[in-house]
C-alpha cells in the first residue's frame, strides 16, 4: 500500500469513527449502554435469538453477552424463555420497553443526521449517499 492510500484509509477511518461516536451519543435512554443498545437492535430486527447467536453476531464471548443480557433483563428490556423444541436453549426476546427504546433511539439518530445533512449542499448530500453505499459494501465483505 502506498503512503497516499494509507493516508486516505486513515482519513476515511477517522471520519467513520467520529460519525459513529456522534450517532451513538444520540440515545433515547442514557442508562442503556452501547453494547446493550446493540443487543436490543439485533433483537428488534431479527426477533428472538439465543445467547450464542447474539454473542456470535457481536463477535464477543458468551459470558460477556450473558452479562449484557442480564442487565437488560433486570431493567425489563428483554425476557428469556425456554425454547419450545430444545429445552436446553433459551430464547432472548426484546420486551415492549426494549423495542420502544430502539425505536426512539433510531428516530433520534435519524433526526440528528438528517439535520446535519440538511446543512449540506445537494452535491454534498449526493456524494455522502454514494459514499455510504460504498462503505456498506466494504463493511459487508
Amino acid at each position: 500500500m502506498t503512503d497516499v492510500q494509507d493516508q486516505a484509509a486513515s482519513q476515511v477511518r477517522l471520519a467513520a469513527v467520529r460519525l459513529s461516536r456522534r450517532l451513538r451519543a444520540q440515545k433515547s435512554d442514557d442508562r442503556v449502554t452501547d453494547s446493550q443498545m446493540t443487543v436490543l437492535m439485533h433483537l428488534s430486527k431479527h426477533g428472538s435469538m439465543t445467547l450464542s447467536e447474539l454473542a456470535e453476531a457481536e463477535r464477543i464471548s458468551a459470558p460477556s453477552m450473558n452479562r449484557t443480557v442480564d442487565c437488560l433483563e433486570t431493567e425489563g428490556h428483554v425476557v428469556r424463555t425456554p425454547d419450545a423444541v430444545d429445552r436446553r436453549k433459551t430464547n432472548i426476546t426484546a420486551t415492549d420497553s426494549g423495542r420502544e427504546i430502539v425505536a426512539a433511539t433510531l428516530h433520534k439518530r435519524n433526526a440528528w443526521l438528517a439535520e446535519r445533512m440538511h446543512e449540506l449542499t445537494e452535491a454534498e448530500r449526493t456524494t455522502l449517499i454514494a459514499a455510504s453505499e460504498i462503505m456498506d459494501r466494504i463493511a459487508t465483505r
